[in-house]
């Protein structure tokens, strides 16, 4: 039997690792450590509900388990075989439980490629990786196949870079391999620096081996012999496991000189990013990985003609990489029959937000929001209305109810006034004010800013002064035409893809939210009561019993009148801060 742990970051925070060391503790005093393994693994996705426990070989799933259920789960079920039923999922719409993933919404119509072996194997662990196929086309590409073929495999699969622009990756390869120098370099794009994004780590921390593969194949392919990983510096167990999967390659003969006989050498090398959002764009993360200041360059050239050190380089972020062995392995027709016309096999989400299934989910190209955000994701918490779905990050959009049925790939998206990006979906409700939402990411992307062109420096500033003068009720009709006007400007004009994509939030909610942007304008009310400076709390007369209770917890003491009589709120005072609203137990505060 095997115990599997997730070992992901999310469920660490949630003291995971203590979690495995209690079971193996009980496993121990058990005299069970010849029938029982406990194993660490890579994220399961179901974040909502770690830490969480697989038992292998029946697919018991176990959900929210803490180190002191460590006893109880080895006692009945490693000892008796009995399950422990306070520990399975319970679906929250007819209250059954459930002890196999395959058959909970969350996993139904999920297909994991670039997420196979997370949760399955111990990435810590290149034995593991062996068994389950790991480097197998490796081998297949560098003793079988001419770089040519390897490539037309890439190219027919239909695979489309997954680090947002979508570019196709065999024609980014193909042109890369016709460009001579003395040296090419494999670059790996793990910066990952969307807000509420979290694929690229998952991952790294599930399953490095499977990049190292990858970019070995790629540098095959195109004729380079470095490969370099740009991770950024806050992903510290990413960086631990990927730093003993290259120690665990190289030992193996599967990196280095003279991999498996063929003549063909790789290594692989990791560099360290602080952070910065700008540098997801390639030729900004070639520049940092330099030495120089993290800024994108106009392009042509592309890195594929002058990258890295002025030699040919191909830039793909993990998510690309992780689909590499697979569509070698199983072949290009296998995946292409994946997927819509124009945008083949899976995509990795971020689902996160309102949301009650929060988590990482793989799903074929062409399932619709519907179906991600009510079957997979469970629907809205707290039984509250969908009001719209940000997908891309920062430089995406805000999606509608309207546009819940249109197949998600990289084309609907960005007629619907959106963008796929590297696959953050943050999901809002109907307490969610949109113009709050487009100012925050603004206040983002004007702190991301590399500020090399002024469109983006300046542009992006004067954006978050209007929509900040919007929030407080200071702004004009004739300042929304100026929004408008100025976002198009910046998407016109803007150096890189930060700036020309940063006023997407600014467009979509204007087009879709527009009635929100006028309250706040003509009517000084947000009507989500969310920015501060529009709302004012109130008492309600016929509900107050004069409790004292919203008097004794204000902070300012704005809030006057004798117990058993009606209370006053002073607008004057207040500060909105709503610890009113929060203490009163008579519904006897109203936000106007």
């Amino acid at each position: 039997m095997h115990m599997l742990v997730c070992g992901g970051t999310g469920c660490r925070a949630s003291a995971s690792d203590m979690l495995y060391e209690s079971l193996k503790k009980e496993v121990q005093d058990n005299n069970l450590e010849n029938e029982v393994q406990v194993v660490t693994t890579g994220c399961f996705g179901f974040c909502e509900k770690g830490p969480i426990v697989k038992m292998i070989p029946d697919n018991t799933f176990y959900v929210s388990v803490e180190p002191k259920d460590a006893k109880e789960l080895v006692a009945e079920h490693a000892l008796k075989g009995r399950k422990v039923n306070r520990l399975l999922y319970v679906d929250p719409t007819n209250k059954e439980q459930i002890s196999d993933s395959k058959h909970m919404g969350f996993y139904k119509k999920q297909i994991r490629i670039a997420l196979r072996n997370c949760g399955l194997i111990n990435p810590e662990n290149i034995e593991e990786y062996l068994a389950a196929d790991g480097y197998e086309a490796m081998g297949k590409v560098l003793l079988e196949m001419t770089p040519e073929e390897a490539i037309k495999v890439v190219l027919d699969s239909g695979l489309r870079g997954r680090g947002g622009g979508g570019f196709p990756t065999g024609l980014k390869w193909q042109i890369a391999s016709k460009n001579e120098a003395d040296q090419k370099y494999v670059v790996c794009n793990a910066d990952e620096g969307d807000p509420g994004a979290f694929m690229d780590r998952s991952i790294l921390e599930g399953d490095p081996h499977t990049v190292l593969e990858a970019m070995v194949i790629n540098g095959y392919c195109i004729g380079a012999t470095k490969g370099l990983i740009y991770i950024r510096a806050e992903y510290p167990l990413a960086i631990q496991r990927l730093k003993i999967a290259i120690g665990q390659a190289r030992e193996f003969g599967l990196l280095g000189t003279d991999i498996l006989g063929s003549g063909f050498d790789f290594d692989v090398e990791i560099r360290y990013g602080a952070g910065a959002f700008v540098c997801g764009e390639e030729t900004a993360l070639i520049h940092s990985m330099e030495g120089e200041r993290g800024e994108p360059t106009f392009k042509p050239p592309f890195p594929a003609q002058s990258g890295y050190l002025g030699k040919p380089t191909n830039v793909n972020n993990v998510e690309t990489y992780a689909n590499i062995p697979v569509i070698i392995n199983k072949g290009a027709e296998w995946f292409s029959s994946i997927g819509t016309e124009k945008s083949k096999g899976t995509k990795v989400f971020a689902l996160a937000g309102k949301i009650n299934n929060v988590g990482l989910i793989e799903v074929p190209m062409g399932i619709t929001l519907r179906e991600v955000i009510y079957e997979i994701g469970g629907g809205i918490k707290g039984g509250k209305k969908f009001k719209a779905v940000q997908t891309g990050g920062p430089s995406g959009g805000c999606l509608t109810e309207k546009h819940l049925d249109i197949p998600i790939d990289f084309d609907n998206l960005i007629a619907a006034g959106s963008m796929m990006g590297s696959g953050g979906m943050i999901v809002m409700d109907e307490d969610d004010c949109m113009v709050a939402v487009a100012k925050f990411y603004l206040e983002f992307t004007v702190e991301e800013s590399c500020g090399k062109c002024s469109p983006c420096r300046v542009g992006n500033k004067r954006l978050h002064e209007q929509l900040d003068l919007i929030t407080k009720g200071k702004a004009t009709m004739e300042d929304l035409d100026k929004l408008k006007n100025l976002s198009n400007v910046i998407k016109d004009t803007s150096l890189c893809g930060l700036g020309q994509t940063s006023p997407n939030p600014v467009l979509s909610t204007m087009e879709n939210f527009y009635d929100e942007y006028v309250a706040h304008v003509t009517d000084h009310r947000c009507p989500s009561g969310v920015c501060k400076d529009l709302i004012r709390y109130e008492v309600i007369a016929e509900n107050c019993v004069g409790c004292t209770a919203c008097a004794r917890n204000c902070p300012v003491n704005c809030i006057s009148g004798e117990r058993k009589q009606v209370h006053l709120i002073d607008q004057v005072l207040c500060i909105k801060c709503g610890a009113c609203l929060e203490k009163c137990k008579f519904n006897a505060i109203a936000v106007i």
